[in-house]
């Protein structure tokens, strides 16, 4: 893999880690602000909002420009909006930070999946996709637990910074090693958007939402279940939570190998096993072994999904890729947004803590479903060929293929 791929992924691990530490270190940042919880929770839902529709604005306001200056651009808006938060006199500072880095984070991604794809040969894209995601997972297995220790222990200002200075390596790494490539010829802002008129870039958009929105419904409500439900210890769910993101870094890896044999196979598995496992969780939920073994496996299976998918949008927004790449980033914020207020809703309905992981085995399972449709809707498109290799006479060729 070229070392490009290093500088992509030391990018894609400050933004995972900016974008999931918050919620360790949310009483610190209440309490330094002086407002409640509650309050201190826009700062992650703003962030989410930001990547939703920060994805196809940066991504279109890249259109005249390379994409390695786009890269390079984005992750000093990163840095930026970052040392907005760290320096922050008020709340409303911070928030508006918050929005500042989150409108790097869809683009980024997009941006940076066509970027890694055309970097190795066509048998590799999954893998090399898969290669800048690891930075993304690796942040919630070291990036989130070392910034929450960080900042309990030093100030959450400090942690800011440093992932702030996190952002000056990886748009140096950028800058020395990402390949200039020309702005594509003939491609403007009118070709990006005819994607959308693809069914197969829609579903696998949808795919995005529901299968990731299927981890985030159990995931986002991880402390309440363990602690009230398996019987761990609050400190506990700092290393739960690192298995997770340990299950998440093998996914990622084993998804974008086998994605690149047999895509829409691994996307049956992955999406089949982890509604399976989402709905075993309600029972082993009560069991701490069980419970932990769950959770590693809703990380893996849930970001085995995601080179497929990825590559799957790009595969079918051939020829103008990069805002269908990105908008997909931001459908999987859409999908954890979506199944953390779904989960919310059975919760605070009496139903349990466990009951969100139902609400994931059923978003997984309709994902499936989408994967399936998608396929059949492939073959038919391809039954022409196929009545032709089953023996129609060479005269009505002609006829079936118009």
């Amino acid at each position: 893999m070229p070392l490009a791929l290093l500088a992509l992924a030391i990018g894609a691990f400050g933004i995972g880690t900016t974008e999931f530490v918050i919620m360790g270190l949310l009483p610190e940042v209440a309490s330094g602000f002086g407002v409640s919880i509650p309050t201190a929770g826009f700062l992650v839902t703003g962030y989410a909002l930001g990547v939703v529709f920060g994805a196809p604005l940066m991504t279109v306001l890249g259109t005249k420009v390379s994409r390695k200056r786009m890269l390079m651009m984005l992750m000093g808006l990163f840095v930026v909006g970052n040392l907005l938060s760290a320096l922050a006199p008020a709340f409303g500072v911070m928030l508006a930070g918050r929005v500042v880095a989150s409108l790097a984070h869809g683009a980024f991604f997009g941006i940076g999946s066509v970027v890694a794809a055309e970097l190795v040969a066509p048998d590799r894209k999954a893998g090399a996709i898969a290669m800048m995601f690891t930075g993304l997972t690796v942040a919630n297995v070291v990036g989130v637990p070392l910034g929450t220790l960080v900042g309990q222990s030093l100030g959450w200002r400090i942690t800011f910074a440093l992932v702030a200075a996190l952002g000056v390596i990886g748009l140096a790494g950028i800058a020395k090693l990402v390949p200039e490539t020309p702005r594509p010829e003939g491609v403007h802002l009118r070709h990006e958007l005819a994607a959308f008129k693809n069914v197969q870039v829609l579903l696998a958009m949808a795919m995005t939402v529901l299968g990731f929105g299927g981890v985030f419904a159990a995931i986002t409500y991880i402390a309440p279940m363990m602690t009230h439900v398996a019987g761990f210890a609050e400190g506990s769910v700092t290393w739960l939570l690192v298995l997770f993101g340990l299950g998440m870094v093998g996914g990622n890896l084993v998804g974008g190998k086998f994605a690149d044999r047999a895509l829409m196979p691994m996307l049956y598995v992955s999406l089949g096993a982890l509604a399976v496992v989402l709905a075993l969780f309600s029972l082993t939920a009560h069991d701490k072994i069980l419970s932990a073994v769950s959770i590693a496996l809703i990380g893996a299976l849930g970001f085995a999904t995601v080179p497929p998918l990825q590559k799957r949008v790009l595969d079918q927004a051939h020829g103008a890729p990069t805002l269908a790449s990105a908008v997909n980033i931001g459908a999987f914020n859409l999908g954890n947004a979506l199944s953390a207020w779904l989960g919310g809703l059975v919760i605070a309905s009496g139903l349990g803590y466990t009951a969100p992981n139902w609400v994931g085995a059923t978003l997984a399972a309709a994902a499936l479903l989408l994967a399936v449709l998608s396929a059949a809707l492939e073959r038919r498109d391809r039954t022409p060929s196929a009545v032709v290799a089953a023996g129609v006479p060479t005269q009505d060729r002609t006829a079936v293929h118009h």
